[in-house]
């Protein structure tokens, strides 16, 4: 189906990423013919807006944004809304409203297969994604005419570190530059000042952040047992409040330690591995020391401040997590994985469907050949190298996400008919 004309497009931006992409993206949109705005919640959003004409304050509360945001597809003639997740409350309104009005909804994510990739899906992500009722059996045939070869992941990366000072930055323009918007309230339960001050500190206590993940790996590496890696999540994220069976963090960590303890080897330990971008918002090596103190464990249970996965995986025996996408570099080295929330990962080709006391004392091996199919499949569809970050990610990113947008089908879809674009060949970006 051929694409719509780009003048006849206008696009409505609601809250990205933190940092310039969505300002570089509605920059290139708009050079291609389209009409483009941004609809601003608070300062941090205006602060990585360059387009001061296209700027839209919402300075209302969220029961007025249904009702507002009506008004502005009417008066602008939105064709298609560009969010980063679909699960805070003002986006899941929007995506209910345009859907109501079939209205392109273009949803940005972290990567699936990150953090080499930037995920791009329309309508929904994570356990909305169209993924989830997708079996691999599809996939397979989907890719019956494809040849792409697996492209290894770039040898270096830059985007945690530039992560986390744009993070800072956005939260500081919203503490101190906020009297415009004086009804905003974040999506997330802790206030904008706590947020910053939980960004500063991560950034000045990173140094010893790193020596504690060193000397924790090297114990682990050399201390010459079977472990079984349980892959944390930051308990604030989407993924983990939207798609999950738990409430807190400890929920999980209390659920794992008990199973561990009753039914692994007796010479077997348990590493709890932090999100990289871990705060400490939540006591997690307090709540795993207590926890593993209870249960008769604490010298078999072990705790890894953030840091790249890689090291401890090759020799884990197997991994466990709620729904971590990091459950995918699980699968790709071929150990068992256990998943409690919704993935889109979560198939039964490759995924455990042992209950956990039988995993940890038995684990089944995944289907490998199933797994590669479905990394294929996603390579070529929804998964696109870059970074929302880092200068040169974003470049790569936007080479090809906005051709993705302009195209009458989604990703799936076009790789489906054969009118996806090429794939780019993965290089390094730093």
């Amino acid at each position: 189906m051929p694409s719509r004309p780009a003048d006849t497009r206008s696009f409505l931006f609601l809250q990205g990423p933190h940092g310039p992409f969505f300002s570089a993206l509605g920059k290139i949109l708009r050079s291609a013919g389209c009409t483009v705005r941004r609809v601003g919640f608070n300062a941090g959003d205006a602060a990585f807006w360059r387009d001061r004409t296209s700027y839209l304050p919402f300075n209302g509360t969220l029961d007025d944004w249904p009702a507002h945001l009506e008004t502005l597809l009417e008066r602008h003639a939105i064709t298609d809304i560009v969010l980063y997740g679909d699960t805070r409350p003002i986006h899941a309104q929007a995506v209910e409203i345009a859907r109501r009005r079939k209205i392109t909804v273009h949803v940005f994510e972290e990567g699936y297969l990150r953090p080499y990739w930037v995920t791009y899906e329309r309508g929904g992500s994570n356990g909305h994604s169209r993924l989830m009722d997708m079996p691999v059996a599809a996939m397979e045939q989907a890719l019956a005419r494809s040849e792409l070869d697996m492209p290894l992941p770039p040898a270096h990366w830059g985007d945690t570190r530039q992560h986390v000072v744009y993070g800072a930055l956005y939260h500081w323009f919203v503490m101190f530059w906020n009297r415009r918007y004086r009804s905003f309230r974040p999506h997330r339960s802790l206030s904008v000042t706590k947020e910053f001050q939980l960004y500063l500190r991560r950034l000045l206590m990173m140094p010893l952040h790193a020596l504690d993940r060193r000397i924790a790996t090297a114990r682990i590496r050399n201390g010459g047992f079977p472990y079984h890696l349980a892959l944390l999540q930051l308990e604030h994220d989407s993924a983990f409040q939207s798609h999950s069976p738990f409430s807190t963090m400890t929920d999980f960590l209390d659920t794992v330690i008990t199973e561990f303890a009753a039914s692994a080897p007796l010479h077997h330990h348990l590493v709890f591995k932090a999100h990289p971008l871990e705060d400490g918002r939540v006591p997690l090596r307090r709540e795993i020391n207590r926890l593993a103190r209870a249960h008769d464990v604490a010298d078999r249970i072990h705790y890894v401040r953030g840091g790249k996965l890689a090291q401890l995986l090759n020799e884990a025996r197997t991994a466990v997590t709620v729904n971590s996408t990091a459950g995918q570099q699980v699968l790709w080295r071929g150990l068992p994985l256990k998943v409690f929330g919704k993935a889109v990962y979560d198939k039964p080709d490759f995924v455990s469907t042992q209950p956990l006391a039988d995993f940890f004392a038995a684990p089944a091996r995944p289907d490998g050949r199933a797994y590669k199919q479905y990394r294929r499949y996603l390579l070529e569809t929804s998964q696109l190298p870059g970074g929302f970050y880092s200068r040169s990610g974003r470049r790569q990113l936007l080479r090809q996400v906005v051709d993705m947008m302009l195209a009458e089908d989604d990703p799936y879809d076009a790789f489906l008919t054969g009118t996806a674009a090429p794939r780019q060949h993965l290089r390094a970006v730093t």
